[in-house]
């Protein structure tokens, strides 16, 4: 009987030990990234972080950014459109190895993700039809008003936290849609996107946003425990200090918080 219960605890420590070893050699996203030679973006459709340019190419100030940091591994860059909600299965999925697509830094995102440091400040504000903005400049003119929000965003959150009524729908595009068409009465979004989607010589000339609704950091989110936070952490402070992030954040009208 010794015998045999001695036999088990060896075994059960074989086990273990195959166990600890395997993970220990796990291969990180870095070498995972260099090996197939790309690295794979998440994104949406969200000017001015990442948008298409008449030929089809991403461009904006994530997607540059992006680019520039894949450069910097030495592989290509492959933007892949995702539904928002879905980011985190995404990434864990490893259909994506980041989502940079001007995320809020929101505690979902902190907990389901590895987070870089943040890299660009940001609102949510409130848009409205331009004919209707005096009547929508505070928080509590805004109680009645029936929302357009992308489904998973920050923008949900905060409606979520005033008790507004608000509508889930794909992506913050589709929200400035629901608003232009009369769906809905108001939409949630990004003040980056609004500032470059809305307003005087934009295809949403007769929306314009009013109230900000809270102040807000964007970060880029890996796979936990990815070392590819601390490549991109590096990758920021050495992309401001040559002078890249200004010229990306001047480019397109974004406001880096990286100094």
């Amino acid at each position: 009987m010794k015998k045999i219960l001695a036999l088990t605890l060896c075994l059960l420590m074989v086990i273990a030990c195959f166990a600890g070893c395997g993970k220990a050699g796990a291969e990180s996203d870095l070498t995972y990234v260099q090996k197939k030679g790309k690295l794979v973006v998440g994104i949406t459709d969200f000017e001015p972080m990442d948008y298409q340019d008449a030929n089809g190419n991403w461009i904006g100030f994530d997607a540059d950014m992006a680019t520039a940091f894949a450069k910097s591994l030495n592989v290509e860059v492959e933007f892949v459109e995702i539904e928002w909600n879905n980011k985190i299965m995404e990434l864990d999925g490893k259909t994506i190895d980041c989502v940079w697509n001007g995320m809020t830094l929101t505690d979902e995102v902190k907990n389901g993700m590895a987070t870089s440091n943040p890299y660009c400040n940001n609102a949510q504000v409130v848009i409205v039809p331009k004919d209707k903005a005096a009547q929508y400049s505070t928080k509590e003119a805004c109680k009645d008003l029936k929302f357009a929000v992308e489904d998973g965003s920050a923008g949900q959150d905060v409606a979520k936290e005033n008790n507004f009524s608000f509508t889930p729908v794909l992506d913050q595009a589709t929200a400035l849609m629901e608003v232009a068409s009369g769906t809905c009465d108001a939409a949630i979004i990004d003040s980056l996107m609004a500032a470059a989607m809305v307003g005087e010589n934009t295809g949403y000339a007769q929306l314009t946003y009013t109230v900000a609704l809270n102040s807000e950091e964007y970060g880029v989110g890996f796979r936990k425990g990815s070392d590819l936070v601390s490549r991109l952490n590096t990758f920021f402070e050495e992309s401001a200090a040559s002078g890249q992030t200004k010229a990306f954040a001047e480019k397109y009208g974004v406001q880096a918080a990286l100094k």
